[in-house]
């Protein structure tokens, strides 16, 4: 018996030497691995020993498996290190003197709105957080007092995932971490909360030259002792008069939504028809840019503010339509196209 797994072995080595790739390698390991390989085989020859003698046997046999798998495997990572060698010798020589031929890309007009904006809102004190896409239940809806089976759900289906959790609807998702992270220093130092959150927001919803699945908002927020509607509005035309560099037609018209109370639409008039109605503005020459109002008691409170001490505004700028607005872009769905003839148009102004 000792002869035959010496004598195997002897092939084995042999044969595994002459293995060129990782095919001949499988042919090598279903050959003497296999159920019907050559050490498998070796076990059909115990029977016919004594009870000692198939111990010591078996220990032997099983040595040899473990010993060829072994080899099989470090052949194998062999081979491949050599594959990977032929490869980069294989590949064409460059010419690192030569000048590059790259073409330049340009920042997405979104990533240029939102940077302007950022920039105008720190220099109004407020603080730039960012926050995750993926959220819980809890932060996209029940904190923000829309609790399970409110028909307020029925305006922002969305994507969930296997584990429960939901592709946030609106960046106001983040304003429950928000306050409190913020609410310690706005209870014992008496500094305002005053933070904006950009982020990229989700719905299933048809797509149309005004909505998209996919669009990005801002999210604000300010909380403070006696703060009121006159401070949003304050704000906001500040804000909105920075970007477009003079002062824009706004109204505000009431609007409902559950993390607000009162709350309100700010629509500024339409860039693109000027106000005269085109399919940007659904032919009404107004286009609905800032969800807005008075923070809701109740959301307070999920914060962990005491709303009888402290009160706020919130609002939600839609990012994609103020860059259609600046940039006269008719089709919200071109910001998403992915169309270097369309996005490579627009440059940094720093």
């Amino acid at each position: 018996m000792d002869s035959k797994i010496a004598l195997l072995k002897e092939e084995f080595s042999a044969e595994l030497k002459k293995a060129e790739n990782t095919a001949d390698l499988e042919a090598i390991r279903v050959k003497y691995l296999g159920k019907k390989g050559s050490v498998t085989d070796l076990l059909k020859e115990m029977r016919d020993l004594s009870v000692e003698e198939k111990k010591a046997f078996g220990q032997k046999v099983n040595e040899l498996k473990a010993e060829v798998a072994d080899a099989i495997a470090a052949r194998t990572t062999e081979l491949k290190e050599l594959e990977v060698l032929k490869e980069i010798e294989s590949m064409p020589e460059f010419d690192v003197s030569m000048p590059a031929n790259i073409t330049e890309g340009s920042y997405h007009p979104v990533t240029l709105v939102q940077r302007q904006c950022e920039q105008i809102f720190k220099t109004m004190g407020f603080n730039v957080e960012d926050y995750s896409e993926i959220v819980t239940d809890y932060e996209c809806f029940e904190a923000l007092n829309i609790p399970k089976h409110h028909p307020a759900r029925d305006m922002q289906d969305t994507y969930y995932l296997t584990n429960g959790q939901l592709l946030k609807t609106h960046t106001s998702a983040a304003q429950n971490a928000i306050y409190k992270k913020y609410r310690d220093a706005l209870i014992n130092d008496n500094v305002p909360i005053k933070a904006i959150f950009p982020g990229r927001c989700f719905r299933n919803e048809a797509t149309d030259a005004c909505h998209e699945n996919t669009f990005f908002q801002m999210e604000g927020v300010m909380v403070d002792k006696d703060i009121s509607i006159s401070n949003l509005i304050y704000f906001m035309k500040t804000m909105l008069s920075e970007v477009f560099q003079k002062d824009l037609k706004v109204r505000l018209r009431p609007g409902f939504f559950p993390f607000v109370e009162p709350g309100f639409e700010l629509d500024i008039s339409c860039l693109i028809c000027g106000g005269e109605g085109c399919p940007s503005c659904k032919h009404s020459g107004w286009l609905e840019l800032c969800p807005c109002g008075m923070i809701h008691p109740e959301v307070l409170k999920a914060g962990g503010i005491d709303p009888e001490e402290y009160s706020g505004f919130a609002f939600g700028l839609g990012l994609t339509r103020l860059v259609m607005m600046k940039y006269g872009i008719k089709d919200i769905r071109d910001l998403n196209s992915g169309s270097l003839k369309v996005l490579s148009q627009f440059t940094d102004d720093e």
